[in-house]
């Protein structure tokens, strides 16, 4: 049995084509775990096993697989490259002890390779960057290796180097001579061993007094400068021609750091911090980090990376801070898309868990003696949104449930019923995520959709102050109906909360105070819908200051009626204005590209706010833009920059808007009215 110093937790990560399902599947092949080597292109790859996986050719989950190597249980978590599915490759970070961060040796340092490479580091963890693709006609290593140390750090150091038919590679760490096209291997061997014992005072002591360092000791502090990030060494390979497989797998089971010497997991609970250690005899604790549905059976899975304890069919399996215990039947082991049962699940292991609907992205499992909540990668928010509606009538609970299956199993994918414009609105981190989205809500849970964009979320408000009065009286026969109401308004100052600000100035008892209620609704109903373009309005002072009441005839929906009419009566004449959402961006495009970026936002009415260079030659451009004016941002910003650039943003305020859209927004609005 498998003992915590014996597991080996790695994640690999790096930009879409990277070719990291086929270095796995060059991994497990080499190991024996498979006999025949798979290919993206012939669909039949372990990692990728999902229809739709299949039929578009990238991955668009994480995967689960293990190997045994050199004595060592080594699970693998291959994850998807492209940037829409950004947070099925950051959520497995936490469960791994490593980060093998990949780089196409043709297509170079990409957005994503960055943007990982970068959360791996946040997370503390060990990091390998692999070259894969030396063969490449188009690659060139030697510029490709100077680049790599100008964005990541000059401890980038190759732990071996292609030969020069780029049909075998030569190890840096034991040899001393040999040559290279990318560079000595005599001076490779001497910066690595520089790094790695850079970790250890006393070695790097006798170094410096020109004390010969043995083999030995070299190796033994080599996992020890991996966790401490004094050395990143780069492996290169070829997936294809499994050329440096051996020496990579070589390179996860002797010196990535076991569960005992990585950095341990933290929990936060209030104020504290608490370190996990690896103990196999103590209280269970784990991540779950990854939750799907299988295809065929749409039964739940979910998979966990157990720091501490064991976890076996009669656990007592407590989810987050709930106080009722679950028992989680047998754990299994994932392959791919198969799946193999276990007597227990180890400390230090990775294992799936199915049928427990308790189970989400993120949570602590434990069995009572732990509380808090992980440190998690920061995920990006999604803002690129469809609104849609069932296809078919009758399908709506289908399409609900369908949709919180999805976002159980993607953290970036999210969904709201916008209570303003009463849409139901799906987001997302682009179009491919949305896209991908709806073909797995049509082709595995059988329900299809219309979509359009979403109605931006204008608000009203008014300009300056004015009187409003309105008296409603009615008589048919029986009780009548009277009531009265003087009112002032005025504007508020902007993004106040509450956005109405609201006060009962009646002096004298002109109107009754039981009354207040029904005049304050009667005000509320025009807030919700504006009375420019149907929008909810903010900003606004009210002051009910006169009015007259009739002992009989007063009720409550005379004087809800009479506080509706004489706030609209004021408002029209407060010079009402539709106001837009602002929001605020932050752009990462190459240098090259910032002026077309600058440009760019000039032309869509945003300012720039502030611009920052960034490591590889990148920069990131702040900017606040109307949200009406990006809402589609994703697919001008991969055509201006080649693929390169990425986006975020998030609400800032919201201001008046021009002339000119406001008449449009105006103009929609009539015409939809006229629709209905």
């Amino acid at each position: 049995m498998a003992t915590v110093q014996d597991f080996r937790n790695v994640v690999f990560l790096g930009h879409g084509g990277a070719g990291k399902t086929s270095l796995t599947e060059a991994i497990l092949h080499k190991a024996g775990a498979i006999n025949r080597l798979g290919s993206v292109e012939e669909k039949n790859t372990v990692s990728d096993s999902d229809d739709e996986e299949k039929n578009r050719g990238h991955s668009i989950y994480s995967s689960l697989m293990y190997l045994n190597h050199a004595g060592k249980t080594i699970n693998i978590i291959d994850t998807p490259g492209y940037p829409d599915f950004i947070g099925a490759a950051l959520m497995p970070i936490p469960a791994a002890d490593t980060a093998v961060i990949v780089i196409s040796a043709s297509a170079g340092i990409e957005i994503n390779t960055r943007k990982l490479f970068s959360a791996a580091t946040a997370a503390g963890k060990a990091r390998i960057i692999v070259v894969n693709k030396i063969d490449a006609e188009n690659a060139d290593l030697k510029e490709l290796l100077g680049q790599i140390q100008e964005s990541f750090g000059s401890q980038c150091r190759p732990a071996n180097l292609p030969s020069s038919d780029k049909n075998s590679v030569i190890d840096c760490l034991r040899s001393k001579t040999g040559q290279s096209p990318l560079m000595d291997v005599a001076k490779a061997h001497t910066e690595l061993l520089e790094s790695i014992i850079e970790a250890d005072d006393q070695l790097m002591e006798s170094y410096l007094s020109g004390e010969t360092i043995p083999d030995e000791k070299i190796s033994e502090v080599f996992v020890k400068a991996l966790v401490a990030g004094t050395v990143i060494p780069i492996l290169f390979t070829n997936a294809k021609t499994e050329v440096g497989i051996q020496e990579l797998m070589d390179m996860l089971a002797l010196y990535a750091p076991s569960p005992l010497e990585a950095k341990p997991p933290v929990l936060i609970n209030g104020d504290q911090k608490i370190e996990i250690k690896p103990d196999p005899d103590g209280p269970l604790a784990g991540l779950v980090f990854r939750v799907g549905y299988d295809a065929r059976s749409n039964m739940k899975y979910a998979s966990i990376r157990i720091f501490s304890g064991k976890l076996d069919a009669g656990t007592q399996l407590l989810v987050a801070d709930a106080r009722k215990s679950i028992r989680p039947g047998h754990p299994l082991k994932m392959f791919g898309g198969e799946t193999r049962e276990i007597e227990t699940g180890l400390c230090g292991d990775i294992v799936t868990l199915t049928k427990i609907d308790e189970l989400s992205n993120g949570v602590l499992v434990h069995d009572g003696k732990f509380a808090g909540k992980f440190e998690l990668p920061s995920i990006p928010k999604p803002m690129f949104s469809l609104a849609l509606e069932p296809a078919s009538r009758g399908d709506e609970n289908r399409l609900s449930s369908a949709l919180e299956k999805l976002c159980e199993e993607d953290v970036c994918f999210k969904i709201t019923r916008d209570p303003q414009t009463k849409e139901l609105v799906i987001s997302g981190l682009g179009d491919l995520h949305l896209r991908i989205m709806l073909a797995k809500m049509e082709n595995r849970y059988k329900v299809s959709v219309h979509t359009k964009p979403p109605k931006i979320p204008y608000r009203e408000t008014i300009t300056t102050k004015a009187e409003g009065h309105y008296r409603h009286k009615k008589q048919t026969g029986g009780a009548g109906q009277f009531g009265e109401v003087y009112l002032r308004v005025e504007p508020a100052p902007r993004d106040s909360d509450p956005p109405l600000i609201f006060s009962w100035d009646i002096y004298g008892g002109t109107i009754p105070g039981q009354f207040e209620p029904a005049i304050f609704k009667g005000i509320q109903d025009v807030m919700e819908n504006g009375i420019v373009a149907g929008f909810p309005m903010q900003d606004i002072k009210v002051s009910i200051y006169d009015g007259k009441h009739h002992p009989v005839d007063s009720k409550e929906v005379a004087f809800r009626t009479a506080g509706k009419y004489a706030f609209i009566d004021a408002l029209e004449k407060a010079k009402p204005v539709l106001l837009e959402p602002i929001v605020n961006m932050e752009i990462t495009v190459p240098a090259e590209n910032m002026g077309d970026i600058t440009g760019d936002m000039a032309s869509r009415r945003g300012r720039v706010t502030g611009q920052e260079m960034l490591p590889g030659g990148m920069v990131l451009i702040r900017a606040q833009v109307p949200l009406s004016e990006v809402a589609n941002y994703n697919s001008q910003l991969k055509s201006i920059t080649g693929g390169q650039g990425s986006y975020s943003m998030e609400l800032s305020h919201y201001e008046p808007t021009p002339p000119n859209v406001q008449q449009q927004v105006i103009a929609q609005y009539k015409k939809a009215k006229e629709t209905e």
